[in-house]
Protein backbone atom coordinates (compact mmCIF):
# COMPACT_ATOMS: atom_id res chain seq x y z
CA UNK A 1 0.00 0.00 0.00
CA UNK A 2 1.33 3.60 -0.56
CA UNK A 3 0.38 6.69 0.90
CA UNK A 4 1.24 9.21 -1.48
CA UNK A 5 -0.15 12.99 -3.07
CA UNK A 6 0.43 11.91 -7.19
CA UNK A 7 0.75 8.45 -7.95
CA UNK A 8 0.05 5.10 -5.83
CA UNK A 9 2.12 3.39 -4.22
CA UNK A 10 0.71 1.31 -1.09
CA UNK A 11 0.92 -0.31 -4.15
CA UNK A 12 -0.86 0.81 -0.98
CA UNK A 13 0.35 3.16 -1.85
CA UNK A 14 0.60 9.81 0.20
CA UNK A 15 0.75 10.80 -3.46
CA UNK A 16 -1.44 7.97 -5.24
CA UNK A 17 -0.10 4.71 -1.16
CA UNK A 18 -1.38 0.25 -3.37
CA UNK A 19 -1.03 -4.42 -5.01
CA UNK A 20 -0.72 -2.06 -8.13
CA UNK A 21 -2.19 -1.95 -11.18
CA UNK A 22 -2.02 -0.74 -15.27
CA UNK A 23 -0.47 2.26 -17.04
CA UNK A 24 -1.01 2.37 -20.43
CA UNK A 25 2.08 3.89 -22.49
CA UNK A 26 1.65 6.48 -25.08
CA UNK A 27 2.99 9.36 -26.96
CA UNK A 28 5.82 9.88 -29.21
CA UNK A 29 8.91 12.42 -29.75
CA UNK A 30 11.36 12.46 -27.50
CA UNK A 31 9.70 9.73 -25.38
CA UNK A 32 10.00 6.98 -27.55
CA UNK A 33 9.21 5.44 -30.99
CA UNK A 34 12.69 4.61 -32.30
CA UNK A 35 14.70 1.80 -31.85
CA UNK A 36 15.59 0.17 -28.23
CA UNK A 37 19.24 0.45 -26.87
CA UNK A 38 20.97 -1.42 -24.55
CA UNK A 39 22.36 -0.59 -21.51
CA UNK A 40 23.29 3.23 -20.82
CA UNK A 41 21.73 5.27 -17.45
CA UNK A 42 17.72 6.18 -17.07
CA UNK A 43 17.70 8.75 -14.57
CA UNK A 44 14.09 9.75 -13.08
CA UNK A 45 12.94 12.04 -10.86
CA UNK A 46 11.42 11.58 -7.71
CA UNK A 47 9.72 14.66 -6.03
CA UNK A 48 10.34 13.17 -2.13
CA UNK A 49 13.22 11.90 -0.48
CA UNK A 50 12.85 8.29 0.19
CA UNK A 51 14.12 8.79 4.07
CA UNK A 52 14.94 5.18 5.40
CA UNK A 53 15.30 3.07 2.92
CA UNK A 54 14.15 -0.34 4.88
CA UNK A 55 11.42 -1.76 2.24
CA UNK A 56 8.99 -3.46 5.07
CA UNK A 57 8.81 -0.53 7.64
CA UNK A 58 6.97 2.67 5.62
CA UNK A 59 4.36 2.91 3.24
CA UNK A 60 5.71 5.94 1.61
CA UNK A 61 5.04 5.99 -1.66
CA UNK A 62 8.65 7.72 -2.29
CA UNK A 63 10.04 4.60 -0.52
CA UNK A 64 7.63 2.24 -2.20
CA UNK A 65 8.58 3.25 -6.03
CA UNK A 66 12.67 2.94 -5.01
CA UNK A 67 11.80 -0.28 -3.45
CA UNK A 68 10.90 -1.80 -6.66
CA UNK A 69 14.53 -1.89 -8.19
CA UNK A 70 16.11 -4.04 -5.41
CA UNK A 71 13.43 -6.19 -3.66
CA UNK A 72 10.95 -8.58 -5.34
CA UNK A 73 7.47 -9.53 -3.55
CA UNK A 74 6.29 -12.98 -3.60
CA UNK A 75 3.72 -12.76 -6.59
CA UNK A 76 2.93 -9.92 -9.20
CA UNK A 77 -0.43 -8.69 -10.48
CA UNK A 78 -1.42 -8.67 -14.33
CA UNK A 79 -1.88 -4.51 -14.91
CA UNK A 80 -4.74 -5.56 -17.37
CA UNK A 81 -6.74 -8.64 -16.17
CA UNK A 82 -5.76 -8.45 -12.94
CA UNK A 83 -5.13 -11.97 -12.65
CA UNK A 84 -2.19 -13.07 -10.04
CA UNK A 85 0.90 -14.19 -12.15
CA UNK A 86 4.45 -15.41 -10.98
CA UNK A 87 7.60 -13.39 -8.95
CA UNK A 88 9.42 -15.00 -6.85
CA UNK A 89 6.86 -17.84 -6.75
CA UNK A 90 5.94 -20.05 -9.41
CA UNK A 91 2.96 -21.57 -8.15
CA UNK A 92 0.66 -20.54 -5.55
CA UNK A 93 -2.79 -21.71 -3.59
CA UNK A 94 -5.30 -19.67 -1.28
CA UNK A 95 -7.47 -22.49 -0.11
CA UNK A 96 -9.73 -21.66 3.62
CA UNK A 97 -7.01 -20.21 5.75
CA UNK A 98 -4.01 -22.00 4.23
CA UNK A 99 -1.74 -20.29 1.49
CA UNK A 100 0.73 -22.60 -0.41
CA UNK A 101 3.69 -21.21 -2.63
CA UNK A 102 6.57 -22.87 -4.29
CA UNK A 103 9.35 -20.58 -5.28
CA UNK A 104 11.14 -20.66 -8.46
CA UNK A 105 14.38 -22.37 -8.29
CA UNK A 106 18.02 -19.95 -8.40
CA UNK A 107 16.90 -17.17 -6.56
CA UNK A 108 19.85 -15.20 -5.34
CA UNK A 109 20.51 -11.95 -3.59
CA UNK A 110 22.70 -9.15 -4.40
CA UNK A 111 25.20 -10.53 -2.84
CA UNK A 112 25.04 -13.94 -4.21
CA UNK A 113 22.84 -15.43 -1.06
CA UNK A 114 19.95 -18.26 -2.21
CA UNK A 115 16.38 -16.77 -1.26
CA UNK A 116 15.25 -19.86 0.93
CA UNK A 117 11.72 -20.84 1.74
CA UNK A 118 12.72 -20.31 4.98
CA UNK A 119 14.26 -16.80 4.71
CA UNK A 120 10.95 -16.38 3.07
CA UNK A 121 8.80 -17.30 5.94
CA UNK A 122 11.07 -15.61 8.19
CA UNK A 123 10.43 -12.21 6.04
CA UNK A 124 6.72 -12.95 6.70
CA UNK A 125 6.41 -13.33 10.60
CA UNK A 126 9.01 -10.67 10.68
CA UNK A 127 6.00 -7.97 8.93
CA UNK A 128 3.33 -10.20 11.07
CA UNK A 129 4.92 -9.61 14.65
CA UNK A 130 3.27 -6.38 15.86
CA UNK A 131 6.45 -5.82 17.98
CA UNK A 132 8.36 -4.19 14.82
CA UNK A 133 5.54 -2.17 14.10
CA UNK A 134 5.50 -2.79 10.12
CA UNK A 135 2.84 -0.65 8.55
CA UNK A 136 2.27 -3.48 6.15
CA UNK A 137 0.89 -6.06 8.77
CA UNK A 138 -2.87 -6.37 8.33
CA UNK A 139 -2.33 -4.65 4.91
CA UNK A 140 -0.56 -7.02 2.91
CA UNK A 141 -0.02 -9.77 5.18
CA UNK A 142 -3.11 -10.70 7.09
CA UNK A 143 -2.79 -10.56 11.17
CA UNK A 144 -2.07 -13.34 12.95
CA UNK A 145 -0.61 -15.03 9.93
CA UNK A 146 2.07 -17.42 10.53
CA UNK A 147 4.52 -19.07 7.69
CA UNK A 148 6.56 -21.74 7.53
CA UNK A 149 9.37 -22.79 4.91
CA UNK A 150 10.12 -25.64 3.41
CA UNK A 151 13.71 -25.63 2.08
CA UNK A 152 13.86 -28.98 0.74
CA UNK A 153 10.49 -28.99 -0.69
CA UNK A 154 10.89 -25.06 -1.79
CA UNK A 155 7.19 -24.21 -0.72
CA UNK A 156 6.57 -21.98 1.81
CA UNK A 157 2.58 -22.45 3.64
CA UNK A 158 1.25 -19.35 5.56
CA UNK A 159 -1.46 -20.06 8.07
CA UNK A 160 -4.40 -17.50 8.35
CA UNK A 161 -6.24 -16.76 11.50
CA UNK A 162 -9.01 -16.29 9.31
CA UNK A 163 -10.00 -16.13 5.79
CA UNK A 164 -8.53 -13.00 4.04
CA UNK A 165 -10.41 -12.97 0.54
CA UNK A 166 -7.59 -10.97 -1.33
CA UNK A 167 -4.73 -12.45 0.89
CA UNK A 168 -2.77 -12.96 -2.83
CA UNK A 169 -2.96 -9.38 -4.04
CA UNK A 170 -1.56 -8.36 -0.69
CA UNK A 171 1.62 -10.59 -0.99
CA UNK A 172 2.53 -9.11 -4.58
CA UNK A 173 3.30 -5.81 -2.85
CA UNK A 174 5.23 -6.99 0.26
CA UNK A 175 8.63 -6.78 -0.66
CA UNK A 176 11.21 -9.79 0.39
CA UNK A 177 14.75 -8.94 2.68
CA UNK A 178 17.88 -10.94 1.95
CA UNK A 179 20.02 -12.75 5.02
CA UNK A 180 22.04 -9.70 5.94
CA UNK A 181 19.29 -7.47 5.67
CA UNK A 182 17.03 -9.68 8.41
CA UNK A 183 19.97 -10.07 10.20
CA UNK A 184 20.45 -6.26 10.22
CA UNK A 185 17.97 -4.34 9.83
CA UNK A 186 20.21 -0.73 10.44
CA UNK A 187 22.04 -1.80 7.51
CA UNK A 188 19.10 -1.53 5.32
CA UNK A 189 18.29 2.54 6.13
CA UNK A 190 21.07 3.67 3.30
CA UNK A 191 21.43 0.03 1.85
CA UNK A 192 19.90 -2.83 -0.29
CA UNK A 193 19.34 -6.24 0.65
CA UNK A 194 17.27 -7.90 -2.13
CA UNK A 195 16.52 -10.55 -5.13
CA UNK A 196 15.39 -7.61 -7.07
CA UNK A 197 16.82 -6.75 -11.03
CA UNK A 198 19.04 -3.60 -9.55
CA UNK A 199 21.07 -3.00 -6.47
CA UNK A 200 21.64 0.00 -4.84
CA UNK A 201 25.21 1.11 -4.84
CA UNK A 202 25.20 4.93 -4.20
CA UNK A 203 22.90 7.02 -1.90
CA UNK A 204 22.90 10.71 -1.54
CA UNK A 205 20.13 10.96 0.95
CA UNK A 206 18.30 14.21 -0.61
CA UNK A 207 19.95 14.09 -3.76
CA UNK A 208 20.76 10.98 -5.19
CA UNK A 209 20.03 7.25 -5.19
CA UNK A 210 22.14 5.32 -7.93
CA UNK A 211 21.27 1.14 -8.60
CA UNK A 212 23.49 -1.03 -10.88
CA UNK A 213 21.69 -3.79 -13.09
CA UNK A 214 22.20 -7.89 -11.89
CA UNK A 215 22.99 -10.06 -14.27
CA UNK A 216 21.50 -13.32 -13.95
CA UNK A 217 18.04 -11.96 -13.10
CA UNK A 218 15.30 -14.48 -14.11
CA UNK A 219 12.11 -14.05 -11.49
CA UNK A 220 11.10 -10.78 -12.35
CA UNK A 221 7.16 -10.08 -12.87
CA UNK A 222 5.67 -13.39 -14.84
CA UNK A 223 9.18 -14.20 -15.94
CA UNK A 224 11.02 -11.26 -16.55
CA UNK A 225 14.71 -11.06 -16.53
CA UNK A 226 17.78 -8.44 -16.68
CA UNK A 227 18.96 -10.05 -20.11
CA UNK A 228 15.64 -8.20 -21.87
CA UNK A 229 17.04 -5.76 -24.45
CA UNK A 230 16.96 -1.96 -24.01
CA UNK A 231 17.33 -1.98 -20.11
CA UNK A 232 19.60 0.44 -18.42
CA UNK A 233 22.71 -0.62 -16.40
CA UNK A 234 22.84 2.08 -14.79
CA UNK A 235 19.20 3.57 -12.55
CA UNK A 236 19.52 7.27 -10.91
CA UNK A 237 16.92 8.27 -8.79
CA UNK A 238 17.42 11.92 -9.07
CA UNK A 239 15.05 13.90 -5.77
CA UNK A 240 14.06 16.98 -7.27
CA UNK A 241 10.50 18.67 -5.13
CA UNK A 242 10.34 21.55 -8.04
CA UNK A 243 8.24 20.40 -10.34
CA UNK A 244 8.80 23.27 -12.62
CA UNK A 245 12.48 21.98 -12.47
CA UNK A 246 11.71 18.20 -12.99
CA UNK A 247 9.68 19.27 -16.11
CA UNK A 248 12.88 21.54 -17.61
CA UNK A 249 14.56 18.15 -17.00
CA UNK A 250 12.95 16.51 -18.85
CA UNK A 251 12.18 19.18 -21.86
CA UNK A 252 16.19 19.18 -21.93
CA UNK A 253 17.15 15.30 -22.13
CA UNK A 254 18.57 15.38 -18.71
CA UNK A 255 16.54 13.03 -16.89
CA UNK A 256 14.27 10.30 -18.50
CA UNK A 257 11.50 10.35 -16.21
CA UNK A 258 9.23 12.25 -14.35
CA UNK A 259 5.89 12.24 -12.48
CA UNK A 260 4.34 15.72 -13.48
CA UNK A 261 0.80 17.63 -12.47
CA UNK A 262 -0.39 20.64 -12.90
CA UNK A 263 0.53 23.12 -15.71
CA UNK A 264 3.98 21.66 -16.76
CA UNK A 265 1.97 18.70 -17.77
CA UNK A 266 0.35 20.27 -20.36
CA UNK A 267 3.80 21.59 -22.06
CA UNK A 268 5.37 18.42 -21.69
CA UNK A 269 2.58 17.02 -23.54
CA UNK A 270 2.60 19.76 -26.02
CA UNK A 271 6.22 18.43 -26.33
CA UNK A 272 5.22 15.15 -27.44
CA UNK A 273 6.78 12.95 -25.00
CA UNK A 274 6.12 9.62 -23.95
CA UNK A 275 3.39 9.53 -21.70
CA UNK A 276 2.28 6.27 -18.87
CA UNK A 277 -0.31 6.96 -16.93
CA UNK A 278 -2.28 5.48 -13.44
CA UNK A 279 -5.24 6.39 -11.56
CA UNK A 280 -5.89 6.56 -8.51
CA UNK A 281 -7.36 8.62 -5.66
CA UNK A 282 -5.31 12.31 -5.62
CA UNK A 283 -7.74 13.83 -2.92
CA UNK A 284 -8.95 12.28 0.09
CA UNK A 285 -10.18 14.33 3.75
CA UNK A 286 -9.43 12.55 6.76
CA UNK A 287 -9.83 13.80 10.13
CA UNK A 288 -7.93 13.07 13.45
CA UNK A 289 -10.48 11.23 15.93
CA UNK A 290 -8.20 10.99 18.49
CA UNK A 291 -9.64 11.57 21.91
CA UNK A 292 -9.20 15.46 22.76
CA UNK A 293 -9.14 16.83 19.29
CA UNK A 294 -11.91 18.98 18.25
CA UNK A 295 -12.26 16.26 15.02
CA UNK A 296 -13.17 13.73 17.59
CA UNK A 297 -16.61 15.00 17.64
CA UNK A 298 -18.70 13.59 14.69
CA UNK A 299 -20.77 16.91 14.62
CA UNK A 300 -17.57 18.78 14.13
CA UNK A 301 -16.32 15.86 11.58
CA UNK A 302 -20.13 16.59 8.98
CA UNK A 303 -19.78 20.08 9.71
CA UNK A 304 -16.60 20.69 8.22
CA UNK A 305 -17.36 18.74 5.35
CA UNK A 306 -20.56 19.88 4.75
CA UNK A 307 -19.23 23.27 4.29
CA UNK A 308 -16.65 22.84 1.65
CA UNK A 309 -17.87 22.46 -2.10
CA UNK A 310 -15.84 18.83 -2.41
CA UNK A 311 -16.57 19.33 -6.69
CA UNK A 312 -15.12 22.67 -6.49
CA UNK A 313 -11.88 21.32 -4.65
CA UNK A 314 -11.73 18.49 -6.97
CA UNK A 315 -11.68 20.71 -9.92
CA UNK A 316 -9.08 22.79 -8.43
CA UNK A 317 -6.84 20.16 -6.85
CA UNK A 318 -6.80 18.23 -10.40
CA UNK A 319 -6.57 21.75 -12.46
CA UNK A 320 -9.56 20.63 -14.11
CA UNK A 321 -8.23 17.11 -15.46
CA UNK A 322 -9.95 14.93 -12.27
CA UNK A 323 -13.11 13.68 -11.65
CA UNK A 324 -14.94 12.86 -8.44
CA UNK A 325 -13.71 9.49 -6.23
CA UNK A 326 -15.66 6.73 -6.69
CA UNK A 327 -14.28 3.92 -3.96
CA UNK A 328 -11.64 3.68 -1.43
CA UNK A 329 -9.77 1.02 -3.28
CA UNK A 330 -8.91 1.95 -7.25
CA UNK A 331 -5.63 1.20 -7.82
CA UNK A 332 -5.11 0.02 -11.08
CA UNK A 333 -6.45 -3.15 -11.74
CA UNK A 334 -8.87 -2.66 -9.26
CA UNK A 335 -10.28 -5.36 -7.49
CA UNK A 336 -13.78 -4.23 -6.62
CA UNK A 337 -14.58 -1.39 -9.34
CA UNK A 338 -17.86 0.61 -8.44
CA UNK A 339 -19.29 3.27 -6.86
CA UNK A 340 -19.28 3.65 -2.82
CA UNK A 341 -18.39 7.61 -2.88
CA UNK A 342 -21.50 9.49 -4.63
CA UNK A 343 -24.42 8.27 -2.78
CA UNK A 344 -23.12 8.41 0.36
CA UNK A 345 -20.97 11.30 0.74
CA UNK A 346 -22.78 14.39 2.64
CA UNK A 347 -23.79 17.10 0.21
CA UNK A 348 -22.78 20.65 0.55
CA UNK A 349 -25.12 22.39 2.81
CA UNK A 350 -23.27 25.33 4.74
CA UNK A 351 -26.20 26.33 6.34
CA UNK A 352 -27.08 23.08 7.88
CA UNK A 353 -22.77 22.82 9.01
CA UNK A 354 -23.33 25.98 10.95
CA UNK A 355 -26.43 24.45 12.36
CA UNK A 356 -24.87 21.02 13.45
CA UNK A 357 -22.22 23.18 15.17
CA UNK A 358 -24.58 25.52 16.65
CA UNK A 359 -26.18 22.43 18.36
CA UNK A 360 -23.12 21.01 18.98
CA UNK A 361 -22.44 23.81 21.18
CA UNK A 362 -19.98 25.95 18.70
CA UNK A 363 -21.18 29.15 19.04
CA UNK A 364 -19.91 32.31 17.04
CA UNK A 365 -18.09 35.25 18.52
CA UNK A 366 -17.82 38.85 17.45
CA UNK A 367 -14.41 37.71 15.67
CA UNK A 368 -16.26 35.16 13.31
CA UNK A 369 -14.21 32.45 15.34
CA UNK A 370 -16.83 29.44 16.65
CA UNK A 371 -16.01 28.35 20.32
CA UNK A 372 -17.11 26.10 23.10
CA UNK A 373 -16.29 26.08 26.50
CA UNK A 374 -13.91 28.76 26.44
CA UNK A 375 -11.66 27.26 23.74
CA UNK A 376 -11.83 28.45 19.71
CA UNK A 377 -12.16 26.12 17.12
CA UNK A 378 -9.01 26.32 16.09
CA UNK A 379 -7.37 23.73 13.70
CA UNK A 380 -4.14 21.85 12.01
CA UNK A 381 -4.54 21.06 8.14
CA UNK A 382 -1.96 19.30 6.66
CA UNK A 383 -1.36 18.53 2.92
CA UNK A 384 1.10 17.35 0.83
CA UNK A 385 3.99 19.40 -0.95
CA UNK A 386 3.76 17.68 -3.78
CA UNK A 387 0.65 17.59 -5.69
CA UNK A 388 1.17 20.98 -7.61
CA UNK A 389 0.00 24.35 -7.46
CA UNK A 390 -3.44 22.84 -7.64
CA UNK A 391 -2.87 21.35 -4.43
CA UNK A 392 -2.04 24.93 -3.08
CA UNK A 393 -4.74 26.80 -4.34
CA UNK A 394 -7.32 23.79 -3.57
CA UNK A 395 -6.22 24.00 0.37
CA UNK A 396 -6.45 27.75 0.62
CA UNK A 397 -10.25 27.47 -0.83
CA UNK A 398 -10.89 24.42 1.74
CA UNK A 399 -9.54 27.02 4.82
CA UNK A 400 -11.64 30.41 3.45
CA UNK A 401 -14.86 28.05 3.54
CA UNK A 402 -13.77 26.34 6.67
CA UNK A 403 -13.36 30.15 7.63
CA UNK A 404 -16.55 31.26 6.34
CA UNK A 405 -18.33 28.21 9.15
CA UNK A 406 -16.31 29.83 11.85
CA UNK A 407 -13.14 27.62 12.10
CA UNK A 408 -9.83 29.07 12.25
CA UNK A 409 -8.08 26.55 10.05
CA UNK A 410 -4.15 26.85 9.87
CA UNK A 411 -3.31 24.80 6.60
CA UNK A 412 0.59 23.90 6.28
CA UNK A 413 2.43 21.89 3.02
CA UNK A 414 4.44 19.00 4.10
CA UNK A 415 6.77 16.33 2.33
CA UNK A 416 6.02 12.99 2.70
CA UNK A 417 8.54 11.84 5.06
CA UNK A 418 7.59 14.88 7.43
CA UNK A 419 3.55 13.99 6.78
CA UNK A 420 4.04 10.22 7.29
CA UNK A 421 5.51 11.07 10.20
CA UNK A 422 2.87 13.27 11.86
CA UNK A 423 -0.15 11.34 11.40
CA UNK A 424 1.39 8.17 12.25
CA UNK A 425 3.30 9.51 15.64
CA UNK A 426 -0.18 10.48 16.75
CA UNK A 427 1.14 14.30 16.39
CA UNK A 428 -0.54 17.63 16.22
CA UNK A 429 -3.06 17.31 13.40
CA UNK A 430 -7.00 18.06 12.86
CA UNK A 431 -7.47 17.08 8.95
CA UNK A 432 -5.16 16.16 6.43
CA UNK A 433 -5.10 15.14 2.89
CA UNK A 434 -3.56 11.83 2.61
CA UNK A 435 -4.04 10.14 -0.72
CA UNK A 436 -4.05 5.59 0.55
CA UNK A 437 -4.06 3.68 -2.52
CA UNK A 438 -4.60 0.16 -2.58
CA UNK A 439 -6.29 -2.10 -5.30
CA UNK A 440 -7.93 -4.39 -2.42
CA UNK A 441 -10.56 -3.19 -0.26
CA UNK A 442 -9.46 -5.46 2.59
CA UNK A 443 -5.77 -3.46 2.47
CA UNK A 444 -7.31 -0.96 3.69
CA UNK A 445 -8.87 -2.35 7.07
CA UNK A 446 -5.93 -1.42 9.10
CA UNK A 447 -6.04 2.07 8.09
CA UNK A 448 -9.85 2.43 9.19
CA UNK A 449 -10.32 0.28 11.87
CA UNK A 450 -8.69 -1.32 14.87
CA UNK A 451 -5.61 -0.11 17.35
CA UNK A 452 -4.56 3.87 16.60
CA UNK A 453 -1.42 5.00 15.83
CA UNK A 454 1.12 5.05 17.05
CA UNK A 455 0.14 1.32 18.39
CA UNK A 456 -1.25 0.73 15.40
CA UNK A 457 -1.78 2.22 11.08
CA UNK A 458 -4.92 3.32 12.32
CA UNK A 459 -3.57 6.56 12.19
CA UNK A 460 -7.12 8.66 11.99
CA UNK A 461 -8.23 7.11 15.32
CA UNK A 462 -11.15 5.83 13.02
CA UNK A 463 -13.98 3.67 15.06
CA UNK A 464 -17.07 3.32 12.77
CA UNK A 465 -19.24 0.11 14.20
CA UNK A 466 -21.13 -0.55 11.11
CA UNK A 467 -17.81 -0.31 8.87
CA UNK A 468 -16.30 -3.44 11.36
CA UNK A 469 -19.06 -5.48 11.51
CA UNK A 470 -19.66 -5.03 7.69
CA UNK A 471 -15.71 -6.16 7.40
CA UNK A 472 -16.40 -8.91 9.53
CA UNK A 473 -19.30 -10.46 7.44
CA UNK A 474 -17.30 -10.05 4.06
CA UNK A 475 -14.03 -11.38 5.26
CA UNK A 476 -15.33 -15.13 4.69
CA UNK A 477 -16.49 -14.36 1.40
CA UNK A 478 -13.89 -15.38 -1.50
CA UNK A 479 -12.19 -12.63 -3.71
CA UNK A 480 -14.63 -10.64 -5.56
CA UNK A 481 -17.83 -12.55 -5.05
CA UNK A 482 -17.90 -10.11 -2.13
CA UNK A 483 -17.40 -6.73 -3.87
CA UNK A 484 -21.20 -5.97 -3.31
CA UNK A 485 -20.89 -5.93 0.16
CA UNK A 486 -17.13 -4.22 0.51
CA UNK A 487 -18.76 -1.08 -1.41
CA UNK A 488 -21.34 -0.88 1.16
CA UNK A 489 -19.00 -1.20 3.92
CA UNK A 490 -17.08 1.78 2.21
CA UNK A 491 -20.25 3.43 2.10
CA UNK A 492 -20.63 3.44 5.97
CA UNK A 493 -17.35 5.18 6.76
CA UNK A 494 -18.22 7.73 3.59
CA UNK A 495 -21.68 8.20 5.15
CA UNK A 496 -20.22 9.25 8.51
CA UNK A 497 -17.59 11.58 7.41
CA UNK A 498 -15.12 9.62 8.66
CA UNK A 499 -13.24 9.43 5.72
CA UNK A 500 -13.89 12.10 2.92
CA UNK A 501 -12.40 10.78 -0.90
CA UNK A 502 -13.41 13.67 -3.15
CA UNK A 503 -10.86 14.03 -6.15
CA UNK A 504 -9.44 10.96 -8.61
CA UNK A 505 -7.24 11.47 -11.28
CA UNK A 506 -4.99 10.24 -13.97
CA UNK A 507 -1.84 10.43 -13.04
CA UNK A 508 1.24 10.87 -15.69
CA UNK A 509 5.23 9.79 -15.60
CA UNK A 510 6.27 11.55 -18.92
CA UNK A 511 9.51 10.19 -20.69
CA UNK A 512 11.78 11.20 -22.89
CA UNK A 513 14.48 8.87 -24.37
CA UNK A 514 13.00 5.94 -22.46
CA UNK A 515 9.68 3.88 -22.33
CA UNK A 516 8.51 2.23 -19.53
CA UNK A 517 5.16 1.14 -17.58
CA UNK A 518 3.65 2.92 -14.68
CA UNK A 519 0.60 0.07 -12.69
CA UNK A 520 1.29 2.03 -9.46
CA UNK A 521 4.52 2.65 -9.37
CA UNK A 522 7.22 2.23 -12.58
CA UNK A 523 8.21 -1.54 -13.04
CA UNK A 524 12.07 -1.82 -13.42
CA UNK A 525 11.76 -4.69 -15.77
CA UNK A 526 9.47 -2.50 -17.78
CA UNK A 527 12.15 0.11 -18.67
CA UNK A 528 13.19 0.17 -22.60
CA UNK A 529 16.11 2.78 -23.39
CA UNK A 530 15.13 4.01 -27.32
CA UNK A 531 17.93 5.57 -29.36
CA UNK A 532 17.08 9.47 -29.65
Amino acid sequence: MKLTATALGLCVTSALLAGCGGGDGSGGGGGGGGDVVDGGTFTMSLSQDPGNLDPQMSAGSALFTVTQFAYDPLLSVNPDSGEIESALATEWSAEGTTVSLTLAKGITCADGTEMTPTLVADNLNFVGDPKNQSPFLGTFLPAEAKATGDDAAGTVTIELAAPAPFVLNGLASLPMVCPSGLEDRKSLAQGTSGTGPYELTEAAPGESYTYSIRDGYTWGPNGATTDTEGLPDEVVIKITENETTAANLLLSGEINAAQVLGPDAKRLQGAKLYEATTSGIIGEQWYNHAEGRATSDPAVRMALTQAVDLDELQKVLTSGTGGPATTLAVSEPTSCPGDSVSGSLPAHDPDAAADLLEQAGWTEGDDGVRTKDGKPLELVFLYQNNTGAGGAAASELAVQQWKELGAKVTATAQNETTLTGTIFGAGDWDISWVSLNVNAPDQLVPFMSGPAAPDGTNFAAIANDEYDAAVKDVMSTPGVEGCDAWLEAESKLIAAADIVPFANNSVTTFGNGAEFQTPGNLVPTSIRMMAK
